[in-house]
């Protein structure tokens, strides 16, 4: 079997200095999170009826410090992403993450929260789903864990701090992503995106009632 994921995908993250770290990540992960964009769009298009676009991390702005991270993220906007909550599937030197995300630049925060807390909806997830309130960080806590009182406090923050954000999903171990083939890869990627489309669609229509108004 040939994992999807290898030691020297994971390894990009262990090379010092920022151009031979973007040179490693562009030979060898890059080409991954291309056709994972391309693949994943077209499956988010199917189960929406929106158009969904890729967006890989080119890290342009970065001048010293090599990225610490990766992904390819997903979005009914050509443009960009970060204003709306969106899907991405990326990489820290631990772990492959699979998440939806809502982050600190996205107007309409208060009634995306409101709404996930008035529904219940993260309630419903099986329990080996992950949550974060900052996605710059690899670590995050299962829903198990923080229980309900710990994720109403994470909704809470993402409502009424400027700052705060909303990142939920599957985190996919180093050792356990070498485990899985394309075709093994692709499939837990998509049970755990389908898991989460009730979520984003909540997310949704909170978003496009602030876009409205």
């Amino acid at each position: 079997m040939n994992p999807y994921w290898t030691e020297q995908d994971f390894e990009v993250f262990e090379t010092p200095g920022l151009e031979a770290r973007m040179e490693a990540l562009t030979a060898n992960v890059r080409p991954k999170f291309e056709a994972l964009g391309q693949d994943f769009s077209a499956y988010f298009s199917g189960e929406t009826g929106d158009e969904f676009f890729p967006h890989v991390a080119k890290h342009m702005r970065r001048t010293v410090n090599p990225p610490n991270d990766s992904w390819v993220a997903f979005a009914p906007y050509k443009r960009g992403y970060k204003a709306v909550p969106h899907f991405q599937i990326g990489l820290w030197e631990s772990h492959v993450f699979i998440i939806l995300a809502v982050i600190y630049e996205a107007p309409g925060k208060a009634a995306m929260a409101n709404k996930l807390i008035s529904t219940q909806a993260l309630a419903e997830l099986p329990s080996d789903f992950v949550i974060s309130g900052d996605h710059m960080k690899p670590e995050a806590n299962s829903i198990a864990s923080l229980g309900e009182e710990g994720v109403d406090k994470l909704l809470t923050r993402l409502r009424d701090v400027k700052k705060g954000e909303l990142v939920i999903g599957k985190h996919l171990s180093r050792s356990d992503a070498a485990k899985l083939d394309q075709d093994g890869f692709y499939a837990f990627a998509e049970e755990t995106f389908r898991e989460l489309l009730p979520v984003y669609r909540n997310l949704l229509l909170a978003h496009e009632k602030t876009a409205v108004r």
